[in-house]
């Protein structure tokens, strides 16, 4: 497959909160809209006991990879992060780039939105990689870092904010979900780091003594769409990806376009890959068939071929 993703599933307790923020204060674009139940992607998704009450497609202004797919169900669920610990296993962050993270931390805190913490964190990874960030709280659970790499080429839009870059997942075996994302997906190894020390403890949240470990997996020249995992080193977190399903809130799962599904299926066989063939009959978006598997470490990933 070999290219960034192209929506991430987010499942919301209220649209209207959701919307304000990724329009009304990042200014993302809303590109799609529905009300109502959709029993055709209830049916792809196998969720029988409740409806959907709407839904959204966001993005950046023109962006193709790192949109957003927001379901709001007529029931509310629990949330895939409910009280999570910072090393708890699961899809845990949802990076935004931005162009300048001291001009707009000003500008949302004008707007209402509180940061975890006063400052943000300013860093250089070993790869010599210089970035700043901030953690915020958003919606359902959802964990959001502003993150500004500095001297980045990457087109960032007049709004100032571009994404979502990685979706930051928490996995117990780096070695075999990096095989997974390598031979499986195709993505392409960016980044690899270990991160330690006291002002890494200080910035994530960490035990005294843990150390983190990172890589990057891009379709390369694409800064969207990204894939990040993250260990963290003398610490095991609970395992909530099998919460990370559709009907819950917060992240739920991964989404792709494909011009050659049979092809990818043959390639999932392959590799030993159990897998589902669906397709989806959505008010929002339609697939001829549509492919459902899994990471090793549990995150649920969907491939579609439009009709």
């Amino acid at each position: 497959m070999a290219s960034a993703w192209h929506w991430v599933t987010i499942g919301t307790a209220d649209m209207e909160a959701a919307l304000d923020f990724w329009v009304g204060h990042l200014r993302f674009e809303c590109v799609a809209r529905a009300e109502g139940d959709d029993p055709g992607l209830r049916e792809h998704w196998a969720a029988t006991d409740r409806q959907i009450a709407r839904q959204a497609m966001v993005r950046s202004a023109g962006a193709e990879n790192g949109g957003m797919h927001l379901v709001e169900w007529d029931v509310a669920a629990e949330s895939v992060r409910a009280e999570a610990q910072v090393f708890d296993l699961c899809p845990k962050n949802l990076d935004i780039y931005v162009d300048d993270l001291p001009v707009r931390m000003a500008q949302l805190t004008e707007q209402g939105v509180v940061f975890r913490n006063e400052h943000y964190s300013e860093a250089v990874s070993p790869d010599g990689v210089h970035f700043r960030e901030i953690h915020l709280a958003g919606h359902d659970d959802i964990n959001i870092v502003l993150l500004q790499v500095i001297g980045s080429d990457s087109p960032i839009p007049d709004s100032g904010f571009y994404g979502v870059g990685p979706l930051v997942c928490v996995v117990r075996d780096p070695a075999e979900e990096k095989r997974f994302i390598d031979t499986v997906l195709g993505l392409s190894l960016s980044h690899n780091n270990i991160l330690e020390g006291p002002d890494i403890e200080e910035m994530i949240g960490l035990p005294a003594g843990c150390a983190l470990e990172v890589s990057i997996w891009a379709e390369p020249g694409q800064p969207l769409g990204e894939l990040e995992l993250v260990t963290y080193q003398g610490t095991d977190g609970a395992n909530r990806y099998p919460r990370a399903q559709p009907g819950t809130r917060g992240v739920t799962h991964l989404n792709w376009w494909s011009h050659d599904l049979e092809a990818f299926a043959a390639h999932l066989r392959a590799e030993g890959v159990p897998h589902e063939l669906s397709r989806v009959e959505s008010s929002l978006f339609q697939s001829s068939s549509s492919l459902i598997f899994h990471s090793p470490a549990g995150l649920r990933l969907e491939v579609h071929e439009r009709s």
